[in-house]
C-alpha cells in the first residue's frame, strides 16, 4: 500500500511553468496559504532547462511585462551573469520557495480530481472539492483539498479530470470572424519542439551522430536556414506533431523529435555548409516544449479581432503584444515559412472573463489554456503574456477567497478592486489607471514635481508620454510635507528598470530575452539594467523626527509597495545610488494612499 497524505488550502495551482509560478506567487504574497503542484524536478515549464525556450512577451518599445516575471528577470541579470540555466532553475525555485504561503509539490502529477455535480452560482453545473497527485520521488498520493483551483498545466488536466469545458484545434473562418484559411474546424495544432543548443569552443570538436539520427540535406532547410552565429537561433523550427494529437501521442511526436534534433545537428557538424569546426552540442532537449493543446473555455472567448483590433474591456487585467505566430501543423515538413508573423497592437486588453471557467465554479486557468481561439492562442501564448495573466489569477484567487466569492462573483462585485491591485503591485493594464489618494496630490512636494504623483509608471504610447517621473542627484530628499497629520497606508515607489534594455550589452536579441541559445566565445554577461536604483532609503516624518520606514542597500526590484499604516507629517524618499554608478538616478513614482 502507497503512503497517501491529504493537504487543506486556499488555492491549488496545477503546473509550475511561468504561469503557475506567478499564480502562486501573486496569491501567497497576498495572504492565503497555496499548493502548486508540478509534475516536473525542475520549475519553468517550457522555459526551465529542460526545454529552454525563451520567455517572450509583448513587442515594442516599453511594453515589456513588469510585476513578479520583471523581478524575476533583473534577478537573473544579477545572479545569472552568463545565462547559465542551471542558475536560472535556481532562481526560479528559490523565487518560489521564499513564499512561506506555498507548499511546493515537485514530481507530482495530477491524476485526478473529485467533484461534486449540481446547480451553483451563475449557471455553473461543477465545483471541484479535491485533486490527487502522485509524486513518484516519494511514493506518495497527495489529496489536496482547496477553496480555488487553478489550471497552469498546459495541456489543461483538470478538463477531462473535473469535466470543464474546452475547446482544441483550429476553429473556422465563420465561426468567429477570423481571418484564417480553415474552412471546417479541425483538430490541427502547433506542434511540439526538442531544442537544440550549440557552444562554440576554441579547439575543433568531432560529431559523430547516432544511428537513429534522421538524414537531412539543405533541401530540409529551405525557409529555415539555420545559423549557429545568430543569437536569435534557437531552432524553433524543430517542430512536429501538429497534425497528430500533441497529448496523446506526445511520446511518439518525441521519438520523432529527437532523431530530428540530432539529424540537424549532425548536418551542421558535418554538412561542410557552415562554419562549425569549433563548436560543440551544448544541449539537446529530451522533453518535447509543446505549443498547443486543450484550450479551456470561460466566460469569454479570445479571438483574433479582438487581438488584431486592441478591442477594450471593461474587465482587462493582463496584456499581449507578441505577433500572431501560427505555425503550420506539419511543421518541420512544411514546405515553405513555417509560421506567419502578423503584427498586432501592444499592447492589448486581456479580459479576466478569459481566465476562469464558464461550467466548473471555482476553477481558473492561466497560461495557453485560456478561453481564446487557436487564432488569438497564436500571440497569446507566449511565456511573458502567460506570466502576467498569472499573476492577475493568483492575485483574483487571493481576493476570491478573502471574501468567499466565486471567479465570476468577483468579476460582478470586486473587478475594479483586482484592477487596483494588480497595477500596484506593478502590472500594466493598459485601459487603466492607478488611483492616487488627495492627500498625495495636494501635499506640498519638494525636489519633485506631479509626474511623481500622476499614477504612471512607465514611458509608453498609450500614455502619450515621453518622460515619466523624475530624474535627480543622488542623496536628493525627495519630501511630501502634509499640513497636518494624515494616516498613511502604503507608500508606492517604481524606479526605471530600462524595459528597453539599452543598457545592457549585446545585439536586440541578447538584451531583449533573459536567456540565450547558443553560446559563442564573445558572448556577453549581463549586469542589473544600469539605470535601476540600487540604494535609496524612505522615512517618514513623525512628531517631528525622522523615522527609517525601509533601506535597501541592493535593489533589484523595479516598483515597492511600502506598508506604513500609521499617522504622519511627512514622507521623505532619498536616491542614495544606481547600478550604473551615475550622479543621477530616475523615479518614476512616488506617492501613496
Amino acid at each position: 500500500m502507497l503512503k497517501r497524505k491529504r493537504i487543506d488550502t486556499d488555492l491549488c495551482v496545477i503546473g509550475g511553468g511561468m504561469a503557475g509560478i506567478c499564480t502562486a506567487i501573486a496569491a501567497a504574497r497576498e495572504g492565503i496559504k497555496v499548493i502548486l503542484m508540478h509534475e516536473r524536478p525542475v520549475l519553468g515549464g517550457n522555459a526551465s532547462s529542460e526545454i529552454r525556450m525563451w520567455v517572450c512577451g509583448a513587442q515594442g518599445d516599453n511594453n515589456r511585462e513588469t510585476g513578479i516575471i520583471e523581478e524575476i528577470a533583473l534577478e537573473n541579470y544579477y545572479r545569472n551573469p552568463t545565462k547559465n540555466y542551471f542558475i536560472w532553475d535556481t532562481i526560479l525555485y528559490d523565487f518560489v520557495i521564499r513564499e512561506k504561503n506555498i507548499t511546493l509539490l515537485l514530481n507530482c502529477t495530477c491524476m485526478d480530481a473529485k467533484v461534486k455535480n449540481g446547480e451553483y452560482e451563475d449557471g455553473r453545473n461543477t465545483k471541484i472539492e479535491t485533486v490527487t497527485g502522485y509524486q513518484m520521488t516519494t511514493q506518495t498520493f497527495y489529496d489536496i483539498k482547496a477553496k480555488i483551483f487553478s489550471d497552469c498545466s498546459g495541456d489543461s488536466i483538470l478538463a477531462p479530470l473535473t469535466g470543464a469545458e474546452f475547446r482544441i484545434g483550429r476553429e473556422c473562418a465563420d465561426e468567429f470572424g477570423e481571418d484564417t484559411h480553415v474552412k471546417v474546424h479541425d483538430n490541427y495544432t502547433m506542434g511540439n519542439s526538442c531544442l537544440i543548443q550549440g557552444r562554440e569552443t576554441t579547439a575543433p570538436v568531432k560529431f559523430t551522430p547516432p544511428p537513429f539520427s534522421t538524414k537531412l540535406t539543405k533541401e530540409h532547410f529551405q525557409d529555415r536556414n539555420p545559423d549557429i552565429y545568430k543569437p536569435s537561433e534557437n531552432f524553433w523550427y524543430l517542430e512536429l506533431g501538429g497534425d497528430r494529437d500533441t497529448i496523446h501521442q506526445a511520446d511518439e511526436i518525441m521519438h520523432e523529435l529527437i532523431p530530428l534534433a540530432t539529424g540537424t545537428w549532425d548536418y551542421i557538424k558535418n554538412s561542410g555548409e557552415f562554419n562549425s569546426q569549433n563548436w560543440e552540442l551544448d544541449f539537446l532537449g529530451f522533453l518535447p516544449g509543446k505549443r498547443e493543446s486543450r484550450r479551456m473555455v470561460g466566460e469569454y472567448i479570445i479571438t483574433e479581432r479582438d487581438v488584431t483590433e486592441n478591442r477594450q474591456f471593461d474587465d482587462t487585467v493582463a496584456f499581449g503584444g507578441w505577433p500572431l505566430d501560427d505555425h503550420f501543423p506539419d511543421g518541420f515538413y512544411h514546405k515553405g515559412q513555417p509560421n506567419t508573423n502578423i503584427h498586432t497592437p501592444a499592447p492589448y486588453c486581456i479580459p479576466y472573463r478569459a481566465l476562469y471557467s464558464k461550467n466548473v465554479e471555482n476553477l481558473y486557468f492561466a497560461g495557453r489554456n485560456i478561453s481564446m481561439t487557436h487564432m488569438a492562442m497564436s500571440s497569446i501564448r507566449v511565456m511573458a503574456t502567460c506570466a502576467v495573466m498569472g499573476q492577475a489569477v493568483g492575485t483574483a484567487a487571493a481576493l476570491a477567497v478573502k471574501l468567499n466569492l466565486t471567479p465570476n462573483g468577483i468579476y460582478k462585485s470586486k473587478i475594479n478592486e483586482l484592477q487596483q491591485i494588480l497595477m500596484e503591485n506593478d502590472c500594466l493594464i493598459p485601459n487603466k489607471s492607478r488611483k492616487i489618494s488627495n492627500i498625495c496630490k495636494n501635499a506640498e512636494l519638494t525636489n519633485g514635481n506631479d509626474l511623481l504623483r500622476d499614477a504612471i509608471d512607465r514611458v509608453n504610447h498609450i500614455y502619450s508620454n515621453e518622460k515619466c517621473g523624475i530624474t535627480v542627484l543622488n542623496n536628493t530628499e525627495i519630501t511630501y510635507k502634509f499640513k497636518k497629520e494624515e494616516f498613511i497606508n502604503t507608500v508606492h515607489i517604481t524606479f526605471n528598470s530600462d524595459l528597453n534594455r539599452e543598457t545592457l550589452p549585446g545585439n536586440y536579441c541578447e538584451k531583449y530575452h533573459t536567456m540565450r541559445a547558443n553560446t559563442l566565445l564573445d558572448s556577453p554577461q549581463f549586469y542589473v539594467p544600469k539605470t535601476l536604483c540600487k540604494k535609496f532609503i524612505l522615512q517618514a516624518v513623525k512628531n517631528g523626527s525622522r523615522i527609517t520606514i525601509s533601506q535597501i542597500d541592493n535593489n533589484l526590484n523595479r516598483s515597492y509597495n511600502i506598508k506604513i499604516s500609521d499617522h504622519i507629517e511627512g514622507l521623505i524618499l532619498i536616491p542614495v545610488e544606481n547600478w550604473g554608478n551615475t550622479d543621477k538616478t530616475d523615479i518614476f513614482s512616488f506617492d501613496f494612499n
